[in-house]
């Protein structure tokens, strides 16, 4: 499973031009703690945080919250550029799911904004993201291969196959009849939601193999 699997794709952003209030505001309406930064062809330059906006007025009370209670704060002029964290951390889309999951939590960061080979913005992960990927059952990713991938997709007799699943590692035991069969079940059973690894035992009854 890879990262363009569980992204947002609807990515709420902000210029280096908006001012602190305005990305505080987007951050409140949206109910999210990040916002990526980027220039006008969508290349990201940077990310703002509510961390970023507690590191820079330490105290007692978020200054993300503070915001909105006194208008005199912040100053004019304070712009998202002055505040965000430059040189942001990115993933790729097609960086696996656990690899964006250890460099999250290796750096302590709670998003991941995800780009393309040109810096592009074109998604964002975050933790949430992560954790609802793996949080599916054993008995439910089972069941969709099985019946979705298996019999309406691929159109094999679901007992055809052995599928077992143990902490979202799936083991696909049995015989098709064409490599590109096998091939195939494996790439779509590693694009299911929960899956964190496929072990393939499976063999295939066409000629010349």
């Amino acid at each position: 499973m890879h990262v363009q699997d569980v992204m947002t794709d609807d990515v709420i952003t902000v210029t280096p031009e908006h001012t602190l209030k305005e990305a505080a505001r987007l951050m409140v309406d949206n109910r999210i703690s990040g916002l990526p930064v980027v220039e006008d062809d969508s290349v990201v330059v940077g990310i703002i945080t509510e961390a970023d906006f507690l590191i820079r007025d330490p105290g007692p009370r978020p200054r993300l919250l503070k915001m909105f209670i006194d208008d005199t704060v912040p100053e004019p002029g304070e712009s998202v550029g002055d505040a965000m964290t430059r040189h942001p951390l990115v993933v790729m889309a097609d960086t696996t799911v656990a690899a964006a999951g250890r460099t999250m939590a290796n750096k302590n960061v709670k998003r991941l904004p995800v780009v393309d080979a040109d810096g592009h913005l074109v998604g964002i992960i975050s933790r949430s993201d992560i954790v609802r990927a793996f949080a599916r059952p054993d008995d439910v990713i089972e069941d969709e291969i099985r019946e979705d991938v298996l019999g309406r997709v691929l159109m094999f007799d679901p007992d055809l196959i052995e599928v077992t699943v143990s902490e979202g590692v799936v083991t696909l035991e049995g015989e098709l009849p064409e490599e590109a069969d096998a091939r195939l079940l494996e790439e779509l059973t590693r694009r299911l939601d929960g899956v964190v690894r496929v072990v393939s035992k499976l063999a295939w009854t066409s000629a010349g193999t």
